[in-house]
Formats: C-alpha cells, structure tokens, sequence
C-alpha cells in the first residue's frame, strides 16, 4: 500500500498533458461490432499536442488500406492525464482509451504498479521490429521478457548555442570535448561578453544534472533498482552544477517561459538539453536563423560517452480495450511506418525508427542552426544512449535530487546533500 501510495504522490509531483474517454471496455481482443454485426472500426486515442496531428495523418493512411477505419483522438491539456491514467488503471481499466501515449519517465511506474494493465505486443509480434528502435527505447518498455508497448518520439541531447556569442568571444564549440572545457569556455565567453553559459533553474529543474547521469550509464536508480544519489558519477555532475554556479557562469531562469526567453534575447548562450528545443527555438525566435549551433554533450572526461536523453514518448494499449487486435495493427502501422515517423519529426518529434535515418532530410543542412547537419548528428547519438531506470518512484527521486542541487548551489557540500536525498528517498518508497 505504500508503494502504491508512492507512485500517487509521484503521479501528482510531475503531471503531464494528455486526453481522457469516458467509454468503459470489456476487455476483449477487437472482437467487437456494431448494430447489424458489422466490425467496429474506431479507436479512441489520447494524446496531447504536438502529437495530434501525428495520430491524424497516421489514421488517414491506415484508413486507405482498412476503410471504415476511425480513429477518435481526445486531447487534454495538462495537468490531467497521468492522474486520469492512473485513476483508469486503479478501476481495473474502466474509462481508459484504446491506445494512449505515456512518457518514458512514466512508463515503468505503470507497469510495475499495474503489471497486468497493459497488453503483450511481444505476444501479437512486434519483436520482429525491435532492431529499429534503439535498445534504450525497447529496453525500457520490456517487463519479464515480453515488450509492452510501441516506441514513440526520443529526446536526444545536444548543446544548443549562441554561435555569434561564441564568436564574438572566441570559442570554437568543437573544441569543447569535456564538460571541463564546458566550464572554461564559459568562463571565457562571460569574461568577453558578460553573458552566462547556461540558464539552469536550479531550485526546481535538475535536467542537466539527469544528462550527466544517463550519459555515464546511471540514474536516480541503479540497474538494479537501488537508490543511487551518492554515486560517484552522480557526485561528479553535481560538482559540474555546483562550479557552474560558484564560478558565476549560470544565470537562474525560473521557469519555461524565462528560460525560452533568456535564449532569445541573449542572457545564456547555451542550453544543454533535448533535441525537441529545436521546436521552441525556431517558433520563439524565428528571427534567429544563423545564429544557433548545437553540439555533442561534454562527456564528464576525455574519450567519454557524449550521448544521452532527455524526454521522448511511447504508446500502450490497455489490457480493458475490446479492440486489441484493430489498436495493435494500427499502432504496428504508426510506430514502423516511415511516412508517419517523418510527419511526426516535421512537428518537432525526434522519431526513434532507425530506418529512416537515411531519409534526405537527415542529410541537410539547416539554416537555422548555421546549415549544420543537426539530424544527422543527433541520429548518430541513438545507440549510444544508455538505458535510464526510472522505476516506479522516479517523481519522488527526481523531486530529492532537486533539493540536493538546490542546497548544493548554495553552499552544502554535494556529497552531504546527495547522501541526505538518498535517506529521504529511501524513506519515502519503503
């Protein structure tokens, strides 16, 4: 019971968006039909923004070789629908949609709690599509050996910077190899320029720290899913936080809207973050077309890994849908199909379906990033990115790591703050 009360408390920490349906299944496999006998062709679908239209196109072209066919998409916006989705889940599955998108920070939550909730698409096949997603994607979505839903959208993680501060301050970003020579060339453009290297909200937001953990194969969890806060890599990103601040070279931008805005107007010159700033940047700030680069993340020393992530998606399908068999073949469709997956990256979604990777548009150069090859680059990344396990209490562990950072950046020493997460964390999920 306390653990289930746990992944509530988690469940609320960090809502996301999504839709609800207030249609109860029956639990069947898509056997279903309508007045006169006839199949029923309709899914319901939730799903939040951006990811709409991604659903629409992907419902039109399936709809071409399966006619009838309806998909029904019910978007809500935050801070719904993990709490709906949870609630859902909690009745046996009583209101849950046909399909529904669920965030990789929040999908080992749903399945450990409510292992019997989602279907078995390893049972119905899709394992012959594996090898075209990159294993952190497959890994994360696989219990007791079977795969339990459909990769989606990745965030693979880039330097976003200021190529006209770097070079009005003399700094070559590909000079800059390790998360050290980050902070030197910080120190350089804040010298030259007056402007700070990053703009981390370091009271609330501890996403560049998560970076740091994942690329050196760690997270708030170990592999075997024992708090891991006082490990010696999470150790060394925290000191990476703790110079950043100490040295002046971070600017504390509270919130989205003052971060977006502080890379707009000139007030941090990089962002260390997700390939989906792309989106942002280039809707925020259409005039700055030129004036962005991105690069590698710093690996934490020479030689070291310089891949990680930060966000990115995946579908399930409930076990309480009485269209198992129509979600199934129509999710195989979406997730594997490359004309949707491209759809799905003109909107801003890093598609995780490697097979497209050799499309043209992978190729080009982008003139907003100063005609940089930037999907090709972040392509490149995929396979590198280690696995994260998140567990299910990854709200409340992200919520203890914040507080470490917070008291690091004024003044605790990192290793006493991390340990002091860790006993509270460790208290909260016992």
């Amino acid at each position: 019971m306390k653990k289930l009360m746990g992944l509530m408390a988690a469940m609320v920490l960090l809502l996301a968006a999504c839709g609800g349906n207030d249609n109860a299944s029956d639990g069947g496999n898509g056997d279903s039909s309508g007045e006169g006998g006839e199949q029923n062709m309709t899914l319901q679908a939730w799903a939040w923004n951006i990811n709409v239209p991604v659903l629409e196109k992907a419902a039109e072209l399936f709809a071409e070789e399966n006619p009838g066919f309806t998909l029904e998409i019910n978007e809500t916006g935050t801070p719904d629908v993990y709490q709906k989705i949870t609630t859902g889940l909690q009745a046996g599955g009583e209101g849950l949609p046909d399909i529904m998108l669920v965030e990789d920070d929040r999908l080992q939550g749903y399945l450990n709690a409510f292992p019997e909730a989602f279907v078995n698409v390893s049972e119905k096949g899709f394992d012959e599509h594996t090898d075209k997603f990159p294993g952190y994607k497959t890994e994360l979505l696989t219990k007791d050996g079977g795969l339990y839903g459909f990769p989606f959208d990745a965030g693979p993680a880039g330097v976003f910077y200021r190529t006209d501060l770097f070079e009005e301050a003399g700094i070559d970003a590909q000079s800059i190899e390790t998360w050290d020579d980050f902070i030197e060339a910080g120190k350089q453009l804040k010298e030259a320029t007056g402007v700070a290297m990053t703009g981390i909200d370091v009271n609330n937001d501890d996403g560049v720290y998560r970076l740091m953990l994942n690329q050196q194969g760690t997270f708030y969890f170990n592999d075997a899913g024992e708090v891991a806060l006082t490990s010696d890599e999470s150790v060394k990103a925290m000191n990476v936080i703790k110079t950043l601040v100490d040295e002046g070279l971070n600017e504390n931008l509270v919130g989205w809207d003052a971060w977006i805005g502080g890379l707009a107007n000139g007030t941090i010159a990089t962002a260390p973050t997700g390939a989906w700033l792309t989106g942002s940047l280039t809707g925020q700030a259409p005039d700055m077309e030129g004036q962005w680069g991105v690069f590698p993340l710093p690996a934490m020393e020479e030689g070291g890994n310089r891949a990680a992530n930060l966000g990115g998606s995946n579908y399930m399908i409930p076990t309480a849908s009485d269209q198992q068999d129509l979600a199934y073949e129509f999710m195989e469709f979406f997730s594997t199909s490359e004309e949707v997956q491209l759809t799905a990256m003109e909107g801003g979604l890093f598609p995780s379906l490697n097979t497209i990777y050799d499309e043209p548009i992978f190729k080009e150069p982008v003139a907003y990033f100063s005609d940089q090859k930037i999907w090709e680059m972040f392509a490149g990344m995929m396979d590198d990115i280690p696995t994260a396990n998140y567990t299910g209490n990854y709200a409340l562990a992200r919520d203890e790591a914040t507080k470490a950072q917070s008291l690091t950046v004024n003044g605790t020493d990192p290793v006493q703050a991390l340990q002091e997460a860790a006993d509270r964390l460790k208290n909260r999920i016992q």
